[in-house]
């Protein structure tokens, strides 16, 4: 089977050749029809996350259908499609995972870090982290949801009730999650970076009340706001932003350093929190949420030969949404 593996930072993925996988107890072998690129993955392989000691596959926006189960496996069947996230194993028993906070496991492994990913023909992983993927999503186009929706969703509920939400950096992650707060009547406002004309252009498009650069005023104070980019200059501004009592939900894996800034902006009962991973209970909340509410994912597809040109398209902003990969492409469609 065709992979991409990472070996080293600042090196492109090599393909390689690998034998198909088994999978162990409790597991499930999937033929990989779709794996969303994420800005984690941009993340790892530009040496921002700890390299590990050995190749890995990225990617964990992965949907394939169950080619053979592991024993012990009795919630998925052959031939079942299924959606494989970030979180990919955890211990059961520790502090965290006892008390419904599986995301914070210290001893907690990740699909396309510790556990090789979907950036290939074929992907191993563990039935308990997979989530039933609603039918009337295509294959690419669910891929985002395994992540940039997910990861989004838990970001999403971290800023509470608020009827006036912001949103810095609009994304794979941005675009979904907007669909979600529009749709629940909430008033949205998408802040991106300057001149960025397309992304501006997708968020008007799919409802938000105003669509402007981070540095500009949307019409009204936010009640919360959630950064998605991953540039620590955001979090004053978007505390400047945001009224008394409101949140601001950093979303990401990683991030620039937060510069100083006045006490003033932060004082009146306003709070700065992080998402880490995401938890089943949140895979299986934004599943029942993607069924009910159709999420229009803007996808650009490219062949797993081109996963080191979709990075690199991420990178350099060059597509609003999300990019994916699809084995069985043959070139890539914007």
């Amino acid at each position: 089977m065709r992979t991409l593996e990472f070996t080293r930072p600042g090196e492109p993925l090599r393909l390689v050749q690998r034998d198909k996988p088994q999978p162990g107890p409790g597991c499930v072998l999937l033929r990989v029809s779709a794996c969303g690129v994420c800005r984690t993955d941009l993340h790892i392989v530009d040496g921002e996350l700890p390299m590990l000691d050995h190749p890995l596959v990225p990617g964990h926006e992965i949907v394939g259908v169950v080619e053979m189960l592991g024993t012990g496996v009795d919630n998925i069947t052959i031939g079942d499609r299924v959606g494989v996230p970030w979180l990919g194993w955890t211990c059961g028993h520790c502090g965290y995972c006892i008390s419904g906070r599986e995301n914070l496991c210290d001893a907690a492994r990740f699909t396309g870090y510790q556990i090789d990913g979907g950036y290939s023909d074929y992907a191993v992983a563990d039935a308990r982290y997979c989530f039933q993927i609603p039918s009337h999503y295509g294959d690419a186009e669910a891929a985002p949801l395994l992540c940039a929706g997910l990861i989004g969703f838990r970001a999403y509920a971290m800023a509470g009730v608020a009827k006036t939400l912001g949103i810095y950096g609009f994304g794979a992650a941005a675009h979904i999650l907007a669909q979600i707060a529009v749709a629940e009547g909430r008033t949205v406002y998408a802040y991106t970076r300057r001149g960025d004309k397309a992304a501006q252009t997708l968020a008007r498009r799919l409802g938000v009340a105003w669509a402007g650069a981070s540095e500009e005023t949307a019409p009204d104070t936010l009640e919360a706001a959630i950064i998605f980019a991953p540039v620590g200059a955001l979090v004053p501004q978007a505390l400047a932003a945001t009224r008394k009592g409101g949140t601001v939900v950093c979303a990401g894996i990683h991030m620039s350093d937060i510069p100083s800034f006045p006490y003033g902006i932060l004082w009146g009962e306003r709070r700065i929190i992080s998402v880490a991973n995401l938890t089943r209970h949140d895979g299986d909340a934004f599943f029942r949420a993607a069924a009910r509410i159709r999420i229009e994912t803007t996808v650009h597809r490219y062949p797993l030969i081109a996963a080191n040109q979709a990075l690199s398209d991420l990178r350099e902003g060059r597509f609003a949404g999300a990019a994916v990969l699809v084995p069985s492409c043959n070139h890539v469609i914007r």
